[in-house]
């Protein structure tokens, strides 16, 4: 009886499967995440562990043809939808920087880093969690109309900045907007840019703190 030779230590051992292409595995987890999903999620629905799912879409893991089979049944109406179009998000972001307010405050709002509002902002992330999408939701409601404060210096060159970026990308205000449509994948402002001073100064939002985890005694 003989058996295969064991690859050297260190090396993971190649699929025997022919259809087992490790750029297969990478390219549907590509197009799962492109559809909004998670590597959370994506794992979820392929009964695989999430790092499994991490180490096959970054490369780092051969596929073997158990994940191969498991993530071929994968589509995107199967995923777990932890993510939703970024698109509505993305527009009342572009409405507030008419009004002047940048990212910087935009983040300290809604307490997150400023690259996660720089990156929904440029476009640059097609999906958000529905958590984030609810908060910027619930932002935007409450300064679509209402102009950034410029109580100092610092405070005039972001407003000032905010709205330059507003008129070079030619963003649309919230008065342009089709609340009915924001959220729906694909809805473009029929507007540009236009100047809007809106109706006073927006109130300072603070994120509520965190509550603090007592310690189990």
């Amino acid at each position: 009886m003989t058996t295969s030779p064991r690859p050297p230590a260190g090396q993971a051992a190649a699929s025997t499967d022919p259809g087992a292409v490790p750029g297969d595995a990478r390219d549907q987890i590509r197009r799962l995440q492109h559809d909004g999903g998670s590597y959370r999620a994506i794992a979820a629905a392929a009964g695989l562990a999430p790092a499994t799912v991490h180490d096959l879409g970054s490369g780092r893991r051969r596929p073997t043809p158990a994940t191969e089979r498991a993530l071929s049944k994968v589509t995107s109406g199967t995923l777990c939808r932890a993510r939703l179009d970024a698109g509505g998000s993305r527009l009342r972001l572009r409405a507030l920087h008419v009004m002047g307010h940048g990212s910087a405050r935009i983040a300290r709002a809604l307490g997150v880093r400023e690259m996660t509002v720089r990156r929904l902002v440029r476009g640059d992330t097609p999906t958000v969690s529905a958590r984030l999408r609810d908060q910027i939701t619930d932002l935007y409601d409450a300064w679509w109309d209402k102009r950034a404060p410029e109580r100092t210096r610092f405070e005039s060159g972001a407003a000032t900045a905010a709205r330059r970026r507003a008129i070079a990308g030619n963003w649309c205000a919230g008065a342009g907007l089709d609340d009915d449509e924001l959220d729906t994948p694909g809805y473009r402002p029929a507007s540009g840019w236009k100047p809007a001073t809106g109706t006073g100064v927006a109130p300072d939002i603070h994120p509520p703190a965190q509550p603090r985890q007592r310690r189990n005694t």
